[in-house]
Order: C-alpha cells, then sequence, then structure tokens
C-alpha cells in the first residue's frame, strides 16, 4: 500500500538544500538521549582549605577557566551541540525511504533540470526500495518538477544553438537519459532541415580559416567530418563544405568525395 505523505511543500517548486522543503524534511531529528551537559568540579570550584589560605584566588580562576573549556568542549543537547544529531547539518537525508527519495531528488533537481529516468538510476544507485522511488517521482511529475517532454525541448534548444548539434546527435544524447522517443521526436521536430542546413554553414565558416594551407582533399574531408561528428547527415555535410571552399576560390570541379 502507497503511504501517505505530505507533498504540499512541492507545489512552490523550491528545490534546493537549506530552504523551507528541505528544512520540513530535516526537522524530526531528536538528540542524543545520553548527552550530558558540562560537569562541575567541586574540587576546582572550592579547594581545600590549604588552596585557600596559600593562593586560593589564583587556583579558583584556574577552576573558572577549565570549567568554560569544558562548557565548551562539552555542549548540552538543548545548546544545539555536538551532542545533538547532526544529521540535518550535514545534509544527510532522512532514514525514512519516502523522505529520504525525495530529499535526494530535491538535491539533485537544485538548478538543474533533470529526466525521470536519471533521477531513478541516482535512487536506484542510493538502494531506495523501488517503492518509495515510485512513489516519489510520480507526484514529482504531478506536480511538474520532472517534465521529460520540457526538458527535451530545453535540450534541443540549448545543444543545438550552443553547440551546433544536428537533429540525430541531438536525438540520440536524449535517448541515452532515458526520454521517450515520443517525447523526443516532438523535441527534435523543433529544428527543420533550413534551420540545420544553417547552422552547418555557420559551423563551416568559423573552421574554415583554421583550414588553410592544406590540400583540397584535406580540407573537405576534414570539415565533412566536424558536421559528421554533430550529426548532420552526409549529403548535407558535403554540400555545404563543398560550397565554402568554392566560395573561397578552391576549384572542385564535379568530383565526388
Amino acid at each position: 500500500m502507497t503511504r501517505r505523505t505530505d507533498w504540499a511543500e512541492y507545489a512552490d517548486g523550491s528545490a534546493g538544500p537549506g530552504d523551507g522543503t528541505y528544512g520540513a524534511a530535516a526537522a524530526p531529528y531528536e538528540t542524543d538521549p545520553f548527552a550530558t551537559g558540562p560537569r562541575e568540579d567541586d574540587e576546582a570550584r572550592h579547594g581545600d582549605g590549604e588552596a585557600r589560605r596559600g593562593g586560593g584566588r589564583g587556583r579558583g580562576a584556574g577552576g573558572t577557566r577549565g570549567r568554560r573549556r569544558r562548557e565548551r568542549a562539552e555542549p548540552s543537547a538543548e545548546d544545539g551541540g555536538a551532542t545533538s544529531s547532526s544529521r540535518a547539518e550535514k545534509g544527510e537525508p532522512p532514514r525514512d525511504p519516502v523522505e529520504q527519495a525525495r530529499a535526494i531528488c530535491l538535491r539533485l533537481l537544485t538548478g538543474t533540470p533533470r529526466t525521470r529516468r536519471q533521477l531513478a538510476d541516482a535512487l536506484r544507485k542510493r538502494e531506495i526500495p523501488d517503492e518509495a522511488a515510485e512513489e516519489v517521482l510520480s507526484r514529482f511529475e504531478e506536480v511538474g518538477l520532472i517534465n521529460d517532454g520540457a526538458f527535451a525541448e530545453a535540450w534541443v534548444e540549448s545543444r543545438h544553438h550552443g553547440r551546433g548539434l544536428a537533429r540525430r546527435a541531438l536525438a540520440r544524447e536524449l535517448r541515452t537519459k532515458g526520454v521517450d522517443a515520443t517525447l523526443i521526436d516532438a523535441a527534435v521536430a523543433q529544428l527543420d532541415s533550413e534551420q540545420e542546413e544553417e547552422t552547418a554553414r555557420e559551423l563551416v565558416d568559423r573552421k574554415l580559416r583554421a583550414t588553410r594551407g592544406l590540400d583540397r582533399d584535406k580540407r573537405l574531408r576534414r570539415l565533412a567530418g566536424m558536421l559528421a561528428r554533430k550529426g548532420y547527415p552526409e549529403g548535407m555535410a558535403l554540400r555545404v563544405v563543398r560550397r565554402a571552399l568554392e566560395e573561397e576560390g578552391e576549384d572542385l570541379g564535379d568530383e565526388a568525395f
């Protein structure tokens, strides 16, 4: 049976460690029942009669300093010292599997969107029970903290304009992240052939100068290979490279690559 958990804090979209959501998960920790407060040294406090007669003032000062050192070294649980539970301070997740899974996912999602598959793999690696992992991941999807479709669209936009990757390379990357094939198709459909070819021309223009001085065939192979590694179809890659070289004055004739 799926346990009931208070999920209201997810709706605000906060996912950072140290915020209200993460703090709520860390709140129930109890202090160490065996913690003790600072000890009092009767001898240091009172001294014997001889000490009072022969130099009790100095000894009393030393006793006070000793007590202060012990108080700093042995803080009580009520003061939130070292004897109280420090799991929350260390950022460790709670022991309950569902709460542990929730804390792990929130931490992983901080500042970096991730797919459901990536989070599931992380929970499995940390030996979270499948039932608890499924409950948390499903709830995160319901409230929008996990959205593989939006992830795929943002990935295509970023990687195409930032790295010049073509649709084939983008689809391959999304598959490795566990995105469903239907969502991948929808995401890469943002790019049409004209936009892909325009990006390919920009990539070749940036690399063209570095190939000057090489013979014609080597320039062709190097530039076309660069586009192939970024996922551009062979026909498009050759067409773009030949056009760029011809515009530079290379006589390519009708030779095939």
